[in-house]
């Protein structure tokens, strides 16, 4: 948020965090864990994303409470003075449940944001609303060998479906930090390599691909999302 404070211009969205999937980088809940105990795992903290995790979490955890801290979380990025422009969920796509999706729709609407939806049948779902979601499957670059993917990636753009089309990639330089925190670096090394390659820019110039970002979703949203 420090860095997002000194560029204003950069586009962000805020990753909603119901689990901890880093030991030995632990977090928490930002409400009182007494406040959310339905979203805690028997020692109080917060669920691993392993299937097993996630649906013990789901099985369990109460919508009041999921959004006490889903509103403590965007309550925290707004006390800093920093604007995003759309919520997304953190190892649980769409929320993980169509009931948390819906939800997560009031407070976005309330902040003037819009939701990333990934999945059928949210993406049905808020089209009838009126609210732009991708058109076509997500691509998730965790999928994705590390070798060779450069020239898997041109292909993919080459191939690229017509509509709104939107890829999870986890760019980052893969320094000696990133190998400390995070043990898959080598896909965020490589995501980082190709996105910024002259390679990457010269396939989307030659299949005409616009590059958005979710400022354009956000003003659609903004304009036509309202409480439920």
């Amino acid at each position: 948020m420090e860095l997002l404070s000194r560029r204003p211009q950069i586009p962000f969205g805020i990753h909603l965090t119901p689990v901890c999937e880093m030991p030995g980088i632990p977090w928490g809940p930002l409400i009182a864990k007494e406040r959310v105990s339905s979203r805690l795992d028997p020692a109080g903290e917060l669920f691993p994303p392993t299937p097993v995790g996630r649906a013990a979490l789901l099985g369990q955890a109460r919508l009041d409470e999921i959004e006490r801290e889903l509103r403590a979380q965007i309550d925290a990025v707004a006390d800093v003075g920093v604007t995003p422009t759309h919520l997304d969920f953190h190892c649980l796509a769409d929320g993980g449940r169509d009931d948390i999706l819906d939800l997560t729709a009031v407070p976005a609407a309330e902040y003037g944001l819009a939701v990333r939806v990934w999945l059928e049948p949210g993406r049905q779902v808020m089209r009838r609303r009126g609210l732009p979601v991708t058109d076509n499957d997500f691509l998730d670059s965790f999928s994705l060998d590390t070798e060779g993917k450069a020239a898997r990636y041109a292909q993919l753009l080459r191939d690229l479906p017509a509509g709104l089309n939107e890829w999870a990639v986890h760019p980052s330089l893969g320094d000696e930090e990133s190998h400390a925190a995070d043990s898959g670096w080598p896909v965020r090394r490589t995501d980082y390599k190709f996105l910024t390659s002259p390679q990457a820019r010269e396939v989307l110039q030659q299949e005409d691909i616009a590059v958005i970002d979710y400022r354009t979703m956000q003003r659609v949203w903004a304009k036509s999302a309202s409480p439920r």
